[in-house]
Formats: C-alpha cells, sequence, structure tokens
C-alpha cells in the first residue's frame, strides 16, 4: 500500500464511507472512472474517482495507517 485518498464526497455510499477520511487505494484492479479504498466494511470496492482526492501522507503517518490495513 503506498497511495493514499482523502474520501471528499460519500453520497450514496454514507455507510461505507466517511467524508474527510484517508484510505488506501488497491492497486491492480482498476477500473476506468473508479477507484478501489478499503471502505468502512473492511472490503475492497469500487467507487468514482471523483469522491476522492490523492493525498501526501508523512512517512511516520503512512507506516501507522499501513499498520491498520494490513490486519484486515
Amino acid at each position: 500500500m503506498k497511495e493514499f485518498v482523502l474520501c471528499i464526497e460519500n453520497k450514496g455510499y454514507t455507510a461505507s464511507l466517511e467524508k474527510w477520511k484517508i484510505y488506501p487505494v488497491v492497486k491492480g484492479k482498476e477500473v476506468e472512472g473508479h477507484i478501489r479504498i478499503v471502505d468502512e466494511s473492511g472490503e475492497e470496492y469500487l467507487y468514482p474517482e471523483e469522491y476522492f482526492v490523492s493525498i501526501e501522507v508523512p512517512a511516520s503517518a503512512k507506516e501507522k495507517i499501513e499498520k491498520e490495513y494490513i490486519q484486515i
């Protein structure tokens, strides 16, 4: 896991996405116009890419976030 995105919209997905939360991107299963993330269910799902913006995460925070999601 190396790329992270910030959720900026959750219309239609309020149970699965939290606005303003950081999510890891799952690579290798891309579908045009969508992004695959590990959502609130702990599973990988596709969402409209316009619901997210890419962000740079400091190395110290990145390690902690990755550890949380590796458990899933």
